[in-house]
């Protein structure tokens, strides 16, 4: 194969992964969350580690180590329908009324690709920002990078796992309802 070849391959699975998480981004904003629970890999890791300011020499301590500390989601697939569940039942009180959102994404980078066919994955690295709305002047953003893993099946694309790293040590929001 020629590197020209290569690099169009590149560009058509950067391309086709973006439009995934794009997809993805539109499902969330629109409420569809149990088409969104579709995208998700039965067996998916849905992780945000707690940020804390650390000095400049201790920077691997500047997140919670998975699996050892606290988190703010560490979650699987049966959590996340659980969440999704409690949200549609419109019983939720900090999502009652439904709260507006808008997921930005962007900077999406292929960082490895493995595997073939449906034993494809795909790790990726990405820049988000997501506004969410609640009431007349409930505001909060949430900035920050997502890693994520994806793999291929009979059905699309699907999300493995999703690290999500904030880049807040407080929350501002009165709570965190929203998915990213």
């Amino acid at each position: 194969m020629t590197d020209t070849h290569l690099n169009t391959d590149h560009a058509f699975l950067l391309r086709e992964i973006e439009q995934f998480f794009y997809r993805e981004a539109d499902l969330l904003d629109e409420r569809r969350f149990d088409e969104w629970l579709t995208l998700l890999h039965e067996d998916i890791r849905y992780w945000m580690p707690i940020a804390r300011n650390v000095r400049r020499d201790n920077r691997e301590r500047e997140r919670t180590r998975e699996g050892v500390e606290a988190a703010w989601f560490d979650e699987g697939i049966q959590t996340l329908r659980q969440r999704v569940e409690q949200i549609n039942t419109g019983m939720h009180w900090a999502e009652e009324p439904a709260s507006r959102t808008s997921h930005l994404l962007t900077n999406v980078r292929i960082l490895e690709t493995s595997g073939a066919g449906l034993e494809e994955e795909v790790r990726t690295r990405s820049r988000f920002i997501v506004y969410q709305n609640r009431l007349d002047t409930e505001v909060a953003w949430f900035v920050g990078k997502r890693n994520d893993t994806l793999r291929r099946t009979d059905s699309g694309w699907k999300v493995l796992r999703r690290e999500i790293l904030l880049d807040q040590t407080v929350l501002l929001g009165k709570a965190l309802t929203v998915f990213f």
